[in-house]
């Protein structure tokens, strides 16, 4: 390899680890929108709130999809779902499934 080339292939894996830093700050900023009600990454404190720390993916996605959609009852969950994308939802649901109860 040219000296070039190492120092392209270096910027490249710069430009990579750069984007999925960026990525998980954006992700735990949306986290951070949830812990109004929930808790710091999830984590309820207090009675009448919700843990959802540590929740399966599949359990996490399949509520706020129903909250989204109408179909489950709430009261300010339906309109706070609607607010991400499915995509969102699912990056949501990988951060508090990493979460530790």
């Amino acid at each position: 390899m040219s000296i070039r080339q190492i120092a392209a292939a270096a910027a490249l894996v710069a430009f990579a680890g750069a984007a999925q830093a960026t990525d998980l700050s954006k992700i735990r900023y949306m986290a951070a929108n949830c812990a109004n009600c929930h808790g710091t990454d999830g984590k309820a404190v207090g009675a009448g709130a919700l843990s959802i720390a540590g929740w399966e993916r599949g359990r996490f996605i399949e509520t706020m999809t129903a909250y989204k959609n109408g179909t489950r009852a709430a009261t300010l969950m339906h309109q706070i779902s609607k607010g991400y994308s499915d995509e969102q939802i699912a990056q949501l649901a990988d951060y508090f499934a990493a979460q530790k109860k």
